[in-house]
């Protein structure tokens, strides 16, 4: 059977890509199954450099192919930041709580018609140290005024969804992977993966 390696150690990350490749003919494992790995620094100016750059890296280490995935929130008030350094925006190891608190600081005297933002997600395929397939896709939203709901991780409860008038963290996995820029992008992906394996 084929290997599929999902270049993450992020648990969260992982078990949302391994529910959106259910269907795919291979063994998914990730970064922390197969021991150790080269050091990535994502020094990319774009998801879709630091993707790129993991799948690659990862694919020449291993055997199988390599999905690899890079994914952060842009706010369109804050010149597209967090951008790439989304999950370090508070600065190298912090949490999400701290990313969270450093955006709404940041946009505390903006109103919500001006606090539009889009989650973008670029997923890259390699196999063997070439890229086989590369997929951007985004969802778009507005930045809320507090942390709302207890699903997801990172932005989600912060992003908030017009059409509902709730967070990604209100509204839990049903909704949120038939519209999310991950859940877009993964589901490409699979298609893709089914008639290359």
């Amino acid at each position: 059977m084929t290997q599929l390696v999902i270049a993450t150690k992020n648990d969260k990350k992982l078990y949302e890509l391994k529910r959106y490749l259910k269907g795919v003919k291979a063994e998914v494992i990730s970064l922390k199954d197969i021991g150790r790995t080269p050091r990535i620094v994502e020094n990319g100016k774009t998801f879709k450099d630091n993707a790129v750059k993991k799948a690659v890296t990862i694919s020449k280490f291993t055997k199988g192919l390599v999905v690899a995935d890079d994914s952060g929130l842009s706010v369109k008030i804050l010149g597209g930041r967090p951008g790439v350094k989304s999950s370090r925006f508070a600065g190298s190891g912090k949490s999400d709580k701290a990313n969270n608190k450093k955006l709404l600081g940041l946009l505390e005297k903006v109103p919500l018609r001006h606090r539009q933002a889009k989650f973008v997600c670029a997923s890259a395929i390699a196999d063997n140290g070439k890229v086989i397939k590369i997929i951007e896709e985004s969802c778009r939203g507005l930045i809320g005024f507090s942390e709302k709901g207890r699903y997801g991780f990172g932005y989600d409860p912060l992003f908030l969804i017009p059409k509902y008038n709730r967070t990604f963290g209100q509204l839990g996995l049903k909704v949120k992977d038939k519209m999310s820029h991950r859940s877009k992008a993964l589901k490409k992906i699979r298609r893709f993966l089914k008639k290359y394996i």
